[in-house]
């Protein structure tokens, strides 16, 4: 059974993805990394441009317009992992932290992967009757 998504907040990625920023937030304020300003600023902004492409892109009402900003979502994923790694090098997180937050950017990218998919494969136009 599919249910017909009203809102982008009922949507599954967004919800993890807002899980992802809370978490990247939480890291950032750690002593180890809370002085690397630049690098702070860089992950915190991917992190934010995930969830905040997935809501502007349901909302702007066409597929087409929607699968573009998941490609831009899809790519802060990729920015996140990235920075996470130079936290990684850095000593900022250790290792399971780093993997942890890592397995879920990939699960988001996955996801949105999965509903750019689902969106082509879809023949209205109108992001508001669309079923998931």
């Amino acid at each position: 059974m599919t249910e017909t998504v009203k809102r982008f907040e009922e949507l599954n990625v967004y919800q993890r993805a807002r899980e992802l920023t809370n978490q990247i937030y939480e890291l950032t304020r750690q002593p180890t990394f809370s002085r690397d300003y630049s690098l702070i600023d860089q992950i915190r902004r991917a992190s934010v441009s995930i969830m905040s492409n997935i809501g502007e892109g349901f909302e702007k009402g066409t597929n087409a317009e929607f699968i573009q900003a998941l490609f831009v979502a899809k790519g802060s994923c990729a920015e996140v992992r990235v920075q996470l790694q130079i936290a990684l090098d850095q000593k900022y997180l250790d290792p399971e932290t780093y993997a942890n937050v890592s397995d879920k950017c990939r699960m988001i990218s996955g996801m949105i992967a999965n509903l750019i998919k689902y969106l082509r494969g879809v023949k209205s136009s109108k992001v508001h009757r669309m079923k998931y």
